[in-house]
Order: C-alpha cells, then structure tokens, then sequence
C-alpha cells in the first residue's frame, strides 16, 4: 500500500466459534432444533483439498479462524491499517434451506449476536444482516428491523439461490433495501447444495477446482437478470454489489448486452438506457479473488474497459485460503486508481 493510505476492507468474514452461539438469539422450535442438530445448511459438496480458512488466522484461545474480534482486530485490523472491515460473515446460504421459516430464524438469530457480539468489539466493525430470500415477506420484515442500527451498513444473500435474482418475487426486498438506503451484497454461498440450482449452466463439475473457477458464472447470469428484468429503472437508487466473484468477465458481459440490446430491445421495453450503463450506475464489484494474468497490462486494460477505478473495491475476503494482502494487489494502478478502489468507493457506498 501507500504510505500511510486507509483502506476499508468490503469483505471480512467473521465467524462463529459453534453453532451453540446462536442459541441465545434463538427462539423455540429452532432453539432445541439447531442445539441438537446444528444450524442445518445445506453442505455444498466441494471441499477444498488446501481447506476454505487458513490455519494461521485461528485465534490463540482455539476456535475456527476469525470466531474471535479480539484476534482478528492484531491479526487483520491494525497490521493493514483497515479503517472500517464490513463483516460478511458465513451463513449466506440460509437462502438455499429447505424450510423459509427455518432460514428466517437463522438469519435473524445470527443478525442479533452480529449487533450483541461483534460490532460493539472495535471501531472498524460494520455488519451485513443477513436475510433469507426463500420467504420475500420474512426478509423484508428482516430488512425493517435491522436495518436502523447505525453499525449495519449492507444487506447479504448468496449468489446460490433458486431463481436468478432480477425476477419478481425479489423485488419486495429490492424495495425494502432501496428505501432504507442499503446496498445488497451477494456472495458464493451453497451453489448446487440445497434447493439451490446447480452450480453450472451445464450441471455439476466434479472437483473444487473446477467449481470455484466456475462461480462467475452465476454472477453473469444474476446482473444479466437484473438488467433486464428492470430491476434498476424501477429501484434506480439501489446498488448490488457482486463480492468475490471476480471482474474480468464483465467487459464481454457488458459489449454482449449491450450489442443484444440493439436488435431485442422490444422485449424489454422498461430499459431506457443501455444494459452497461445500468451495471455502471448500480452494481459495484470486489478486488478478490482478482484475476492476474501473466501480463499485469491486460488486467490494466480490462479495469479501463469498465472503468473500475469508480465501481471496484477492496476486498481481503480475510480468512479463506486465498485471500489477499492489501499491500500486495493492484500495485501498478496510479494513486488516483488506488485510493477509490481501496478506501473511496466503499466510503461513499456504504455512507460512511
């Protein structure tokens, strides 16, 4: 990094040390449930061969990587002078649960120890609620009680969900979202577990590898939907925010939409503007997992395409087994370039 320069992390994943600290936060039947049987997501089926979180981020007290604010503040925090760490957590597949109610418990018991628990630990703390989308009417209600505590700054769902995400029956929480001022963020959560559909255009890949390469795909196909199904002309003050999903794919998405757009535009008659300008105006994207070809000058190249400096941010995606030191990505840009993606973009993003 620059010397002496901020960053805001968009994407910290904070942990539970078990499923039993959501008990308190619980009520009955889902209390006694999840003591005896766990939280109950759905597993999605690809270990990683190297493990999801790194072995080195686990707190000295034992528990998993990233369960204790204390640690995770020396471990993360001060060492990268991170400003503000937006806490993603890890239950975002609660949309991908058989049963609506028991993913609203969920969500709800998890968002009430995210408030009791984390946020109070340290001034960079700010939390995304977690909300089911299986249950429109539940996640909105969801949305209404949270979302005026001042330390909540986003909404978050997975990218694995039954339905690309720009179709009607989302729209409630769209509207819930834009009228409380918070942006929602998706992230790879469950693809191809649960009710969820699987986690290709073409069924199911046989290895991690092939399957964590793969998940940009759901992201084009979630902002293609909500391009065309009119999600930004009728919510325009609403801002999705694709979290680790990747960046390089978005200049052919973009030129393919829009050059389709041309010769269709009568089936989508709500567009008032071309497909690119919606993603440019409404969606904001994360650094990791950042592409890094052979040649750093055609990632410069794709950033200018889509101008990324405006609607890139920085994000760790602290502690899975790839995430990215703030000090090492992204050196080539200009200062300009830096200071947006890694501290000005999220600021005004998230209001903060």
């Amino acid at each position: 990094m620059l010397a002496n320069s901020k960053v805001i992390d968009v994407d910290v994943h904070n942990q539970l040390k078990s499923h039993r600290d959501l008990l308190p936060y619980l009520p009955e039947p889902w209390k006694s449930r999840i003591a005896a049987n766990g939280i109950g997501i759905p597993d999605r089926g690809y270990p990683s061969p190297v493990g999801v979180l790194r072995n080195d981020c686990r707190p000295p007290g034992g528990g998993p990587a990233a369960s204790d604010p204390d640690f995770l503040v020396q471990d993360l925090i001060k060492p990268y002078n991170i400003e503000i760490a937006i806490l993603t957590g890890h239950l975002d597949g609660v949309s991908v649960m058989h049963d609506p109610d028991h993913g609203a418990a969920v969500a709800s018991a998890y968002n009430d120890y995210l408030v009791a628990e984390w946020l109070p630990k340290h001034e960079s703390f700010r939390g995304c609620m977690v909300i089911s989308t299986l249950d429109p009417a539940l996640a909105v209600r969801e949305i209404n009680r949270m979302a005026d505590h001042p330390r909540i700054v986003s909404i978050i769902i997975g990218s694995a969900q039954r339905a690309l995400l720009g179709q009607r029956q989302f729209h409630p929480i769209y509207e819930a979202a834009e009228r409380h001022g918070l942006p929602i963020a998706i992230h790879p959560g469950g693809e191809g577990s649960g009710i969820s559909s699987p986690p290709t255009a073409s069924g199911y890949p046989t290895r991690y590898l092939e399957y964590h390469t793969i998940l940009s795909q759901n992201y084009m196909a979630h902002v293609t939907s909500l391009v065309c199904e009119g999600v930004f002309e009728k919510f325009p003050n609403l801002k999705f925010v694709c979290l680790e999903g990747g960046i390089a794919w978005l200049p052919h998405l973009m030129w393919r939409l829009d050059k389709n757009y041309k010769g269709l535009r009568a089936s989508v008659p709500w567009l008032k503007r071309m497909p690119s300008e919606y993603i440019r105006s409404n969606c904001m994207f994360s650094t990791q997992p950042i592409e890094e070809p052979d040649n750093p000058k055609e990632l410069l190249a794709i950033f200018d395409m889509v101008d990324a400096e405006n609607i890139l941010m920085f994000s760790s995606d602290y502690p899975h087994w790839d995430n990215d030191d703030p000090g090492e990505i992204l050196k080539r840009l200009n200062p300009e370039a830096r200071r947006k993606i890694f501290y000005e973009n999220a600021k005004k993003l998230y209001r903060l």
